[in-house]
């Protein structure tokens, strides 16, 4: 009893509870759970990596079979179970895990599905060119430290050598006690662009970081909307980001039966299920919680994703997706926690941080890498140094060996004889004969002299810190030269998100929309200036039964407003709506506005600010016009706001902005015009739901074709006249027909002319109007009117999608009853749809374009 009393000490339970719990928490935050911040690796992926490096499982070599590498690991480094070691070398080999994976996979390694990988004895693995390359290149220079192994028996490296920030690149997740990461991973060409910005200039701030490194970058792809959780998380180390995959809106055909919507997912949130997100949508479906799907169905094959949602036929796309996004794991919030190891102790990390970290650590290993190079170097010289005195007096050395009694003896004679250190001595009693012939001495002598040069070049590394910074900056851009992919994840506007603006240049852009409902943004300087009469370029890939019915030019921050024949109008930001290139068919609009099947746009305007003297003044095809304050639009809903109201058969089709001292001109199907003032005298505003006043009366059956707005200081030049008339004789004044501004007319038929503002008079509303052009053929139409001024460019588009851009200059001032001139040669079927004016601040072409292929 008395021994077994001695050995018990006298504890405080709580002090021994919170110093347990204190050691057990660290154990795991600095052992399991939490990355280092220098690689980016937990220490099981680095036992891992390592591990298969000293088996020589390189890129080069066979695969060999992962219950091998998880076998090495368990028994020289890492003594924990086995399933543990192998899901951490199967999540380095998923491509859908890890934005660059660090092992390639042989065999089932798991799906997006969430399938479990086929048993370790059953795969195999090796090193990705990634993993020996950035992350275990010079770990033999003695660039990083080594540690005894659980039982003293190996040792292992305490971090690697990484060349690339690995913890940014492929991120990392962990929970540990009492805290927790969750990093997510990035582009490597953009971490390698900021890291090299941040080697030029050292004080960058976490926001002027994030010119180089915009956001994460997800291995599934898909959107990130916004940029406010990046911010936080780039600034303070948290954020929520919120991801969303990638669905479009098609039209997919039924044999015998008639065309469905449906929609088409081809992009998952990072880290969703696929399966469990279609029998989430099947069961909201099955419970009533989603109206509108008739079928979903999983045509994923190895080319990638793709969920079928077909829906029904009185569906709304938009509708249905916005509930997808609501309801189901296809819009998630990915919860940025940046905390990393930083000298063994967890740390919240800015973007900065990180960055700042993972260079001090580049530093650290190029300084050690280069003693190491210089300590051999200067061995091996020091060798070197001793066979050339060998040779120089080689009669004397052989002599003393051939005297010698024994090797020790011959070691001692050289060494006093000749000042020799001991390992030149041996050194020298180790040559070959061979090496005494005289090409052999000049291979010593060239080899020290290049030595003598490294040692001098190193020497100058380890003396300058721009030199370190340098060698740092080629690694990176050579890692990048080889293993950067470009960007998967796009960054996408978010509601009430503003910032975006500051990072979109406010260009000049042609808006162009046609009859089935594709709409593509292309910049103005896609077309440049041609030569009346040419035929001019390719604006679009048409099909047979469509045509280009809506075409504008804007500027990149425009709001674009689309009014539809049903008097309602739809807002869209004009960077909302996608880039495409000349050939491009263009996306269909149902994709960006909830736009019902039943509604067409008629009118597409854009809009710079929505000032408070600014109007919209809006035409029916019956001819009927109202004003209406601009203000009134500045906040429309996503499922639109009503404009106008109309009678039973009647349309809203063109809308245009203009001043209470502006004047409005009207073109007619027939040729006829008529001007007349928009103040309130003519046109007194009205509210949005209102119907309007009469505009013009029309012969027959003609009808308005186009609206335009005078501005006030031309509308003052202009006399008014009592009653309307035609003056067919009118002779046109050569003073005005060059100074302008000019009524543009272009008829159907590729004819056009510029007339004097000043030949159409002010009338009152509702009159005949005049005499516009002449047409040359019997059949011809009206196909727009615009007023332009000297150095105005205007494109012309056709039914056919082609597109020609010209300088108004080019076209012939002429009377109200001449006929016009040649403006775009048209082929035999084709037709001029729509004329749009280049903003004023575009670019003026200067060279003029020749003829075009379709």
């Amino acid at each position: 009893m008395t021994a077994s009393a001695d050995r018990i000490v006298p504890t405080d339970l709580s002090n021994e509870m919170s110093r347990s719990y204190l050691e057990y928490a660290m154990s795991v935050i600095v052992g399991r759970a939490l990355p280092d911040a220098r690689d980016g690796l937990k220490p099981v992926h680095r036992r891992i990596l390592y591990a298969m490096y000293e088996l020589g499982l390189t890129p080069d070599r066979p695969f060999r079979k992962c219950a091998r590498v998880v076998g090495e690991v368990l028994g020289k480094y890492h003594p924990h179970g086995d399933t543990a070691v192998y899901d951490a070398l199967v999540r380095m080999a998923q491509d859908f895990s890890m934005r660059d994976p660090l092992i390639n996979g042989h065999g089932n390694f798991g799906s997006v599905d969430n399938d479990p990988p086929a048993a370790m004895r059953y795969t195999e693995c090796r090193l990705h060119s990634l993993a020996t390359n950035a992350l275990l290149q010079d770990i033999e220079s003695e660039t990083v430290d080594f540690a005894d192994n659980f039982d003293g028996s190996q040792q292992e490296p305490v971090v690697l050598p990484a060349r690339v920030p690995q913890l940014l690149l492929n991120g990392s997740s962990g929970i540990a006690v009492g805290m927790a990461t969750n990093i997510p991973p990035h582009n490597l060409a953009e971490l390698v662009d900021g890291a090299v910005a941040l080697i030029h200039n050292p004080e960058l701030t976490d926001l002027e970081l994030t010119r180089y490194i915009p956001g994460p970058d997800f291995p599934t792809g898909g959107q990130i909307l916004g940029r406010d959780g990046i911010r936080d998380a780039y600034t303070t180390g948290r954020g929520s980001i919120t991801l969303r995959g990638v669905a479009s809106i098609e039209t997919i055909e039924h044999r015998g039966r008639p065309d469905r919507d449906a929609i088409i997912i081809t992009e998952l949130p990072y880290q969703t299920n696929k399966a469990a997100l279609i029998e989430k949508i099947a069961e909201l479906v099955n419970d009533r919680k989603i109206d509108g799907i008739s079928d979903v169905r999983d045509e994923s094959d190895r080319d990638g994703i793709r969920v079928v949602i077909e829906l029904k036929r009185d569906a709304y796309p938009r509708v249905v997706l916005n509930n997808l996004y609501k309801q189901t794991p296809l819009q998630i919030n990915f919860g940025a926690n940046m905390l990393a190891l930083v000298e063994n102790e967890p740390r919240l990390l800015t973007l900065r941080e990180f960055l700042r970290v993972f260079l001090d650590f580049r530093v650290e290993v190029i300084t050690r890498r280069t003693r190491y190079e210089l300590r051999k170097a200067e061995e091996r010289d020091h060798i070197l140094q001793g066979l050339l005195i060998a040779l120089g007096r080689l009669d004397e050395i052989i002599a003393l060996i051939r005297g010698a009694a024994d090797t020790a003896g011959a070691k001692e004679g050289l060494v006093e004889n000749f000042g020799l250190s001991e390992a030149q001595a041996d050194a020298i009693l180790q040559m070959q004969l061979r090496r005494l012939t005289a090409l052999e001495s000049e291979k010593i002598q060239k080899e020290h002299e290049d030595l003598v040069a490294k040692i001098a070049d190193l020497q100058d590394i380890l003396d300058r810190r721009e030199r370190v910074d340098g060698i740092i900056e080629e690694e990176l851009q050579a890692i990048k030269a080889i293993h950067a992919t470009e960007r998967r994840t796009r960054i996408e506007q978010s509601e009430g998100d503003i910032a975006e603006t500051d990072l979109i240049a406010n260009e000049q852009a042609l808006i162009l929309v046609t009859e089935q409902g594709y709409i593509k943004r292309m910049p103005v300087n896609t077309f440049e200036a041609q030569s009346r009469a040419t035929r001019g370029k390719a604006g679009a890939k048409i099909k047979e039964d469509d045509g280009v019915e809506h075409f504008i030019s804007c500027l990149d921050h425009d709001t674009v407003l689309f009014f539809t024949d049903r008097g309602v109008v739809y807002s869209l930001n004009a960077y909302h709506i996608p880039t495409g290139s000349r050939a491009a068919r263009g996306v269909p609009i149902v994709q960006l506005l909830e736009i019902p099947k039943n509604e067409k746009i008629t009118t597409v305007l854009s809009v710079s600010q929505f000032t408070g003297d600014d109007y919209l003044i809006m035409l029916t095809q019956k001819g009927f016009i109202k004003k209406t304050a601009l203000s009134a639009f500045s906040n429309i809903r996503s499922n639109g706001l009503i404009a106008i109201s109309l009678e039973e058969g009647d349309q809203l089709r063109w809308v245009r902005l203009a001043k209470e001292e502006d004047s409005v001109i009207i073109g007619s199907r027939q040729g006829m015009a008529i001007h007349f003032k928009a103040d309130s005298d003519q046109l007194r505003p009205l509210s949005r739901a209102t119907k309007g006043v009469r505009s013009m009366k029309f012969k027959g059956e003609d009808e308005p074709i186009s609206m335009d707005i005078l501005p006030a200081q031309v509308v003052a030049s202009i006399a008014s006249g009592e009653e309307d008339s035609e003056d067919e004789s009118e002779e046109i004044n050569p003073e005005l027909a060059n100074n302008g501004p000019w009524v543009l007319a272009i008829t159907r038929g590729g004819l056009g002319k510029r007339v004097p503002v000043t030949l159409f008079r002010l009338q009152n509303r509702a009159g005949m109007g005049v005499r516009v052009i002449k047409f040359r053929k019997t059949g011809d139409k009206l196909a727009a009117l615009h007023v332009v001024n000297p150095g105005d460019e205007f494109l012309i588009v056709t039914e056919r999608g082609i597109i020609i851009r010209q300088t108004v200059d080019a076209i012939t001032p002429q009377s109200r009853s001449a006929g016009g001139v040649r403006v775009q040669r048209l082929d035999e079927d084709d037709a001029i749809a729509a004329v749009a004016l280049v903003p004023p601040s575009a670019e003026n072409g200067t060279e003029n374009g020749e003829e075009s292929e379709e």
